[in-house]
């Protein structure tokens, strides 16, 4: 990019005698200390060097290498620090899943907002990378999940002063690429061997330029320089046609591949044996693969070239395998066998590791968000184990890398494993059933099963492509089948688009101050006094609305909603009027008050909270907490929450969970949380650093939303931390006690527990106890003899009901044989009985299904309720019920339709039954001839 040329051209490079050359092959710029070098180093310009060869003169395991870089960079003053989940959504919500270290930071670090943990800092994160799931396996250098090692420095610039959380450059590019050069040279490796590739960076609106680095074929860490911003006047055009201009703040991001150093130090034929070695073997034995030394010689030999296999460059999967198998001089036929069930091996065993990340981190599965994510992995795998004839238990796998990575949560891993897979096994038995229908309209059509038709299958009952295809081959219908399938799945899901809103502001609105909120020095108080800042008159709702207010106060003791807690509700009084406060919102820290009246700007007003209510409030809010705590107390620590509203009569939380909550969990669920409402534990406020408070609790703090700032409030219920901006009680016991009224599943994965706090406990008790009393009086029975009673007269019920059916059965039977009338005629060599029967349609389908017994075509009709028609066909006759049903149904304004052999159907005219069951006969005779 010849706008960031001068970008590149560090004092680093000039001291040490590198050179910038252009690629022959691709056209990329790079630089090298080899004057003689004439490609950039990375394939397909060049293949891996290292296979057999490794890189360095050691070899090291993954927890060798991370060592290596953590302590290699804290001797060179950077400060470690421990690793964040693989859910970035725990404390970020525009992104799902972490793919990146820099994901750390943003955005509150990377915009300046907040400071950095330390500065400069060096980290090893885990990352998943959705996009890569088709890759893996067949490149044989990319995974899903992988650790970014890293070392980052967040600069600002010193004429910006302290506008900042972090200010002056700690150090910038000339010293990250000594950085690199160093540790490259501590590892052992020939400097001379080392490339580093210009590739400027764009994304998120911002820019900068940009390095991989290549050694021995293999991209083995990218140095990105974030110091510019989207700018339509921008000096710089960047790669995606926009300009952009510096920023305030530029920021070292750097990303070193764990996986790939590791595989650069044993130089085996792909990075999976590398990272992998102890399960590779144990899947390659179970699954029966075991290769001769010529074909051993053929995979390494492939290994080498495996580089032309990145989906995202090879825009056709078949024509480079085509490719791959002419250098080898082998029929690509052969080479698919021997490679196609080492790749799905290879992709097994990445998953597990995937799947141990997001389930250890506490991910649930289900059908939206990280939860969708975490089951297309697992299903994609259970899957793949079952094409390559891996026959050990999933859950199992899953816990090989679980045990590996040191979770302490394994077997609420084993368990949802199990369960995940039992699920799927009933959904594919469901889905099958809808792929048949599927093939036979593709069929008939003539055209292959479309993308968006395999998408929606996976999406909606988890089938993978391959068995589309199967199911298919047997109809004849081809299958539309991209190669990056998975990719695209995940693209559907892997996106915090969803998030994302946008408000209009009042410039007004903008340069007024932040409201006061004594709400939080005295969450019991319920009188203040405040200033009037401004006042906005806003449009009523309806045509004929009243306008409404919505008025700005320097301090204010009313609660605005949010965090899933309702606005207090009040009064604002001036010396002239009382203004009722039906609403509260805020909006950038301004803390808006909706009135049905208008008051003076500068008036002090004199305001008063509907104490009821809030206190009702606080109650829901404190016992939130206290669910939540219980129900990870009894469910696991998986348990995390999806979603709350609380309310003045009842409140609800929603669970991430595997399975349903039964009654009796539900009821040790409320046990566990009113023992904790009886030990009156005090409940308190604290305003941390927000760094301090995640090193210290986790980012399980975020239960409720992720708060802006470098000081956060966390509420303390018990063993119990969460980041809240509520209102609560002082001490659990003032909740009073805690009635769960309900739990149901809102969506697969997620439960949803109602139940209600204090004083509305008892209320939603008294009504309960009311009803049953009622019931009991009723039944005339004492109340707990109530569920025996209805238990009884419900059976006595559903045995009269069959009993009913029997004597209409018996009634059909006793008509087909000849007890009621019915005009019989000969259609073809079929005898049809054509009969006005005015009743329900119970009746109607069993003496129509007591004619076809008899060998006899049924056709019945009744004015009942309209017009109706029921027409059944034996089997071999041929008159298709649908059609004959079809044409009686018009004569009567109507329609209908349905199987060759029973169809229904009718219309409005009543009138008309008569006369269309005289042409009955005729209209079988004339759908027989056709």
């Amino acid at each position: 990019m010849s706008e960031l040329e001068e970008e590149y051209r560090l004092d680093y490079f000039e001291e040490e005698g590198f050179v910038r050359k252009e690629c022959t092959e691709c056209g990329d710029f790079f630089w090298t200390r080899d004057e003689d070098r004439e490609t950039c180093g990375e394939p397909p310009c060049e293949t891996y060097q290292f296979i057999d060869d490794p890189g360095f003169p050691e070899a090291y395991t993954l927890e060798e290498m991370r060592e290596a870089f953590l302590s290699f960079f804290e001797e060179n003053d950077h400060e470690r620090i421990e690793p964040y989940p693989v859910a970035a959504n725990r404390w970020r919500d525009d992104v799902l899943l972490t793919q990146a270290s820099i994901y750390d930071f943003q955005p509150l670090v990377t915009s300046g907002q907040t400071p950095p943990p330390a500065n400069p800092l060096t980290i090893s994160q885990p990352c998943i990378r959705m996009q890569d799931i088709d890759n893996v396996g067949k490149t044989g250098r990319h995974t899903m999940a992988f650790e970014m090692m890293a070392h980052h420095a967040f600069n600002a610039r010193e004429e910006v002063g302290d506008e900042y959380a972090y200010s002056g450059e700690v150090y910038w590019k000339d010293e990250t690429v000594r950085y690199c050069d160093e540790f490259f040279e501590s590892m052992g490796a020939d400097l001379d061997g080392i490339t580093y590739i210009e590739d400027p960076w764009v994304g998120g609106g911002n820019a900068g330029p940009a390095i991989e680095v290549i050694y021995k074929g293999a991209e083995l860490a990218t140095l990105v320089f974030m110091s510019m911003e989207q700018d339509p006047d921008g000096e710089y055009e960047m790669k995606d046609g926009n300009r952009y201009s510096k920023m305030d703040t530029y920021i070292v991001d750097t990303g070193y591949g764990l996986e790939r150093w590791t595989w650069m130090s044993q130089g085996t034929p792909t990075v999976y044996e590398a990272v992998y070695p102890e399960m590779i073997s144990f899947l390659k034995q179970n699954a029966g693969i075991d290769h001769s030394d010529d074909e051993e010689t053929l995979v390494h030999r492939a290994s080498k070239l495996a580089g032309h296999m990145d989906i995202d460059e090879a825009e056709d999967m078949e024509a480079a395998r085509d490719n791959i198998a002419r250098e080898l001089d082998v029929s690509k036929s052969h080479l698919e066998d021997l490679l196609e069930p080492l790749e799905d091996i290879y992709a097994i065993a990445d998953h597990c590791r995937t799947l141990a990340y997001m389930l250890g981190d506490g991910i649930v599965p289900s059908n939206v968000g990280t939860g969708y994510l975490a089951r297309m992995v697992l299903r994609r795998t259970k899957r793949l184990c079952d094409n390559v004839g891996v026959d050990a238990p999933l859950d199992e796998l899953v816990d090989m890398q679980a045990e590996r990575l040191e979770y302490e949560n394994r077997d609420t891993v084993r368990d949802i494993v199990r369960t995940e897979v039992e699920k799927y096994r009933e959904t594919l038995e469901q889905g099958g059933r809808r792929v048949e229908r599927l093939a036979k309209e593709y069929a008939e059509k003539g055209k292959p099963i479309p993308t968006e038709e395999l998408v929606e299958l996976y999406d909606s009952h988890g089938i993978q492509p391959d068995m589309v295809e199967e199911i298919a081959a047997d109809f004849g219908t081809k299958v539309a089948v991209p190669d990056d399938f998975y990719s695209v799945v995940a693209s559907r899901h892997d996106s915090g688009e969803a998030f994302e809103e946008e408000e209009d502001e009042d410039d007004r609105l903008a340069d007024l101050p932040k409201t006061e909120r004594q709400f939080y020095e005295d969450q019991y108080g319920t009188d203040f006094e405040a200033v009037v800042l401004d006042v906005f008159e806003r449009e009523g709702e309806g045509d004929e609305a009243e306008p409404v207010y919505d008025v700005v106060l320097d301090q204010t003791m009313f609660y605005p909603e949010g965090g899933g807690q309702p606005a207090d509700r009040g009064t604002l009084t001036t010396d002239e009027r009382s203004v009722q406060v039906s609403d509260v919102q805020v909006e950038d820290g301004v803390v808006l008050h909706r009135t049905d009246e208008k008051v003076g700007k500068g008036d002090i007003v004199r305001g008063k909270i509907d104490r009821q209510r809030r206190r009702r409030l606080m109650r829901h809010h404190t016992a939130t907490h206290i669910v939540i705590h219980a129900a990870r107390e009894v469910l696991g620590d998986h348990v995390r929450q999806a979603g709350a509203q609380k309310g003045i009569d009842s409140s609800r939380i929603d669970v991430r969970h595997y399975e349903r909550i039964d009654r009796e969990t539900r009821d040790e669920i409320e046990m566990v949380a009113n023992e904790l409402v009886m030990e009156n534990t005090s409940v308190q406020q604290e305003w941390p650093n927000r760094h301090e408070a995640e090193e210290e609790y986790g980012f399980d703090l975020y239960q409720g939303g992720i708060p802006p700032g470098q000081n956060i409030r966390l509420i303390h219920v018990a063993e119990d931390v969460q980041a809240c901006g509520g209102t609560h009680v002082r001490r659990t016991g003032d909740v009073g006690t805690i009635k769960i009224l309900n739990t149901e599943r809102v969506q697969d994965g997620v439960e949803r527990i109602t139940f209600a706090a204090g004083d509305a406990a008892i209320e939603a008790t008294q009504r309960t106890e009311t009803a049953l009393a009622e019931a009991a009086e009723i039944l005339d029975v004492a109340p707990e003899e109530v569920p025996e009673t209805a238990q009884r007269f419900f059976d006595e019920w559903k045995g009269r009901g069959k009993q009913i059916e029997h004597l209409k059965e018996q009634l059909a039977e006793a008509r087909a044989s000849g007890g009621a009338g019915g005009e019989e005629v000969e259609v073809g060599d079929t005898v049809a009985v054509i009969q006005r029967l005015d009743a329900d349609m119970d009746e109607l389908r069993a003496t129509a299904n007591a004619l076809v017994e008899d060998g006899k075509i049924a056709v019945i009709g009744s004015g009942a309720d309209g017009a109706t028609f029921v027409v059944a066909v034996p089997e071999g006759v041929g008159v298709n019920a649908g059609e004959v049903v079809g044409e009686l149904a018009q004569k009567v304004g109507g329609g209908g339709g349905g199987p060759p052999d029973f169809a229904q159907g009718g219309g409005p005219d009543a009138e008309k039954l008569d006369d269309a069951l005289e042409e009955a006969p005729d209209v079988l005779k004339q759908v027989l001839n056709a």
